[in-house]
């Protein structure tokens, strides 16, 4: 079991930045996945940005080169630096956690954290 709290969102004017935390309840080191969705109103929960290993990060098209996903494991903690907000990013962040089981994957997601970008 892993829970996860997200934190850090807030209103922000566009062009700004913001770092958004994912604290998870024990060592991440082991975990198959972990990743950032977002979903705004009325619209699907879509994919951010996705660490699979400790060295490779995706991120969706929509944010390549604004966003930057990374971890610190001694905290138990991965990270979201958000640049160049657009009123597009406003959504709500969640932050969400792959384990592998001898039957599959079991995902786990936080809360979630309100991000609004507007003037």
């Amino acid at each position: 079991q892993v829970q996860l709290v997200e934190s850090g969102g807030g209103l922000v004017q566009p062009g700004g930045s913001l770092r958004l935390s994912c604290a998870a309840s024990r060592s991440i080191h082991s975990l198959a996945g972990m990743g950032w969705y977002r979903q705004a109103p009325g619209k699907k929960r879509e994919l951010v940005a996705m660490i699979v290993s400790s060295e490779i990060t995706d991120y969706a098209d929509s944010v390549k080169g604004r966003f930057a996903m990374s971890r610190d494991d001694s905290k138990n903690t991965i990270y979201l630096q958000m640049n160049s907000l657009k009123p597009d990013d406003t959504a709500v962040y969640y932050c969400k956690a792959a384990e592998l089981k001898p039957w599959g994957t079991q995902n786990y997601w936080g809360q979630g954290t309100q991000v609004t970008v507007s003037s």
